[in-house]
């Protein structure tokens, strides 16, 4: 093993549990109220009306079972790079409101009050933390800890 403390298994499994928790907890209100969040998606002006519905339904449910498969371990490169195409997605959502002017509940762990709006710099800076750990899990080499897919970390090699 590199002694590089980002190549450290441990790291990894930290940082992919983190993520993994963040993305299950983050879904479970959006499962629960998806006409909530609905609203939300209207609010972000930014996607056709027709599919908001869909999305409010489906978004949260791939939050859900990334979360979970990253806490477990399965397929952690390829649930990664599925997080990373959403983190990216969020990014662009809050950037290009902030740049908008526009002000809005992100709806990312909890619905607000009529009215609330989100801290979007703060949001960005955060999803960009995540982004950028996001990394290290998926260009992790070495043998993952407490995986479901051993096979994938041992083809992946020392």
């Amino acid at each position: 093993m590199n002694g590089n403390v980002l190549h450290h298994p441990l790291i990894e499994l930290a940082i992919r549990w983190v993520l993994g928790l963040t993305f299950a907890y983050s879904s479970l209100h959006k499962i629960a109220a998806p006409a909530q969040f609905a609203k939300i998606l209207y609010g972000y002006a930014l996607f056709p009306h027709a599919a908001i519905n869909l999305i409010a339904i489906a978004a949260p449910f791939v939050e859900l079972f990334t979360g979970a498969a990253l806490l477990l371990g399965i397929w952690p490169r390829a649930t990664m790079l599925i997080v990373e195409t959403m983190l990216l997605v969020f990014i662009s959502i809050l950037a290009i409101n902030l740049v908008r002017g526009v002000e809005f509940d992100c709806g990312c762990f909890a619905f607000g009050e009529a009215g609330h709006t989100s801290p979007i710099p703060q949001y960005l800076v955060r999803d960009a933390v995540y982004f950028l750990a996001g990394f290290q899990v998926l260009l992790f080499r070495g043998r993952r800890r407490w995986c479901l897919a051993p096979r994938e970390a041992a083809a992946s090699g020392p």
